[in-house]
């Protein structure tokens, strides 16, 4: 590969993360949340209840990042954090009804910020493009795809 297409790479990744983040503050903003843990809560809505660690994991993300998320999703009655009775030092974290509702709406938002990223892609492209994009995901992971 040469410099400039590695460039011009590079720097249309380093765009699109940027702006995908900024638009996706635009849309949680309004829903009293910041970028990050609108993921929390969808893992838990996909996955049900989980402890901290098993949302570090699945978020790609630190623990004390976990930590700080549940904390302020807690406070403002989105989660609740119960014991976890096979780990007295871990809690298990769950939606509460506001944090249903919640994920539902950004579910919805969701759908919006991805037709508004892929706008103007033709279809070939769209059915390819989760694979692709998981690919080059795994690839800067530095994770084996297998």
């Amino acid at each position: 590969m040469d410099q400039t297409y590695a460039g011009a790479l590079n720097q249309a990744i380093r765009l699109l993360s940027l702006r995908h983040r900024t638009r996706a503050a635009q849309l949680l903003g309004p829903l009293g949340l910041h970028p990050g843990q609108e993921a929390l809560l969808l893992e838990i809505d996909r996955t049900g209840p989980r402890n901290q660690a098993q949302l570090s994991e699945a978020l790609g993300c630190e623990p004390p990042s976990v930590t700080l998320m549940t904390r302020k999703l807690e406070a403002a009655g989105h989660i609740e954090r119960t014991p976890d009775p096979t780990d007295k030092r871990a809690s298990i974290v769950a939606l509460t009804a506001s944090g249903q509702a919640l994920a539902d709406r950004i579910t919805e938002l969701w759908v919006t910020l991805a037709e508004e990223t892929v706008r103007g892609l033709p279809a070939d492209l769209l059915e390819r493009l989760p694979g692709v994009l998981q690919t080059m995901s795994t690839n800067v992971s530095g994770k084996s795809a297998d």
